[in-house]
């Protein structure tokens, strides 16, 4: 762990250059904080990994923003601000409505699922894989993906090389957005969007890498490639329904 004064001049280093690496070192620097706040709301009903990564996106957020020359240490500069967004994930995830029985039940078949087909073959399977095997359509199969429990895409799922997050374990049809009802209008947008965000569309839709093999591939966390992915397609989305 670096002193605060490394910290300080990494800081300024980051504000000056916006360098990726420099913000990533920083963030595994001062991971331990997120990790004990999220072990401190665990146990209330969220999964610890949940409150986790709530909390790392604050921690990044946090070091993105960040100046030392403001005179606070970091540490007691983030640790209220993580805390009040983990407040607020509480307050939101008590107000959503809860998984419909039928969801539920899906949810657990895909993660059986998952588990069976990446054991017996080594590799990932596709959502369309999924709805043949369990009989569902894609959609329902998303969504069930998608919903809080009792999938997580950060739950552990066994595999011939050992245990791996499930975000690792599921593919991308390579066809996402050949099967677009305005397929022309989606690669227009797309090339409006800047150089760094065509390239995750392209590995993550396109080529169909996992989160963790973007991350790999730009030197960054699969958490940053999530934040980013999620950014992006709600920009699409806006751009489609103007």
């Amino acid at each position: 762990m670096m002193s605060n004064e490394q910290a300080a001049e990494l800081f300024r280093e980051y504000r000056k250059t916006g360098d990726i690496k420099i913000r990533n070192q920083l963030v595994e620097n001062y991971m331990y904080v997120a990790e004990i706040l999220a072990k401190k709301f665990a146990g209330r009903g969220v999964e610890y990994d949940d409150l986790l990564q709530v909390a790392a996106e604050a921690l990044i957020s946090g070091v993105e923003k960040f100046d030392p020359d403001l005179g606070n240490q970091f540490t007691t500069y983030i640790t209220p601000t993580i805390t009040g967004i983990i407040r607020n994930y509480f307050r939101d995830y008590s107000r959503s409505v809860r998984l419909p029985r039928k969801l539920y039940a899906l949810s657990a078949k895909v993660k059986a699922a998952v588990n069976d087909f990446y054991t017996k073959n080594g590799v990932k399977p596709t959502v369309k894989q999924l709805s043949e095997i369990l009989g569902e359509d894609e959609e329902s199969i998303i969504e069930a993906m998608e919903s809080k429990t009792p999938v997580s895409l950060d739950a552990p799922v066994k595999g011939t090389d050992g245990e791996a997050p499930m975000y690792e374990v599921i593919a991308d049809d390579a066809s996402s957005f050949e099967n677009f009802e305005d397929a022309d209008a989606l690669r227009t947008e797309i090339k409006k969007l800047d150089e760094n965000e065509q390239r995750v569309i392209n590995l993550r839709f396109v080529q169909g890498k996992s989160q963790a093999e973007v991350g790999k591939i730009l030197g960054v966390s699969q958490m940053f490639v999530s934040r980013a992915e999620r950014k992006i397609i709600a920009k699409l989305k806006e751009a489609l329904l103007k």
